[in-house]
């Protein structure tokens, strides 16, 4: 069934873009919850006349996206991760670490547009990622992955846990 989609619909398409879809997912998913309308004249028209503000929405998600890519390419990602003393990482990092650390620092960026090279990071080091962002633009953000320091505590600040008061024995 071809359909004009109403709004950004995720692994599908934006806003007027025409598509063809199965006859189920339109009826079931797309029409009733308004993201798409069935491909007639009328729908064409309308389409056509919003055709300059569909434009400019994605002329804005380009602009969004570039001063992104400037932002996260300026970036130097740290993390700092328990590691052994040979290096190596007691788990992970992978793009779910990062998508946590970008959204602890006021970016959102999806998990899944986030590409760790070898899926997965386990090892200190330094590091490039890729972040995909929209229409194919590519952010390429360095990561500095530190062992995490196990603190030494001051010899003063050492307490003995207290001892139970030894009863006397009896002889």
């Amino acid at each position: 069934m071809k359909v004009i989609l109403n709004d950004d619909v995720k692994h599908l398409g934006e806003m007027g873009d025409v598509k063809n879809v199965a006859n189920g997912y339109a009826r079931n998913f797309l029409f009733p919850r308004m993201l798409a309308v069935p491909y007639t004249d009328e729908t064409v028209a309308y389409f056509e006349g919003k055709k300059a503000e569909i434009e400019a929405r994605k002329e804005q998600k380009r602009a969004d996206s570039r001063s992104l890519k400037e932002k996260l390419e300026a970036l130097t990602v740290e993390l700092k991760v328990p590691a052994g003393a040979n290096g190596k990482l007691f788990g992970a990092v992978s793009n779910q670490s990062l998508a946590s650390y970008f959204a602890a620092n006021g970016y959102d960026i999806e998990r899944k547009k986030i590409e760790v090279p070898g899926l997965t990071i386990k090892n200190v080091g330094n590091y490039v990622f890729k972040v995909h962002l929209y229409e194919g633009s590519v952010a390429e953000v360095k990561l500095s992955v530190l062992a995490q320091g196990t603190e030494k505590v001051p010899e003063e600040a050492k307490t003995e846990a207290p001892k139970a008061e030894e009863a006397p024995k009896a002889e």
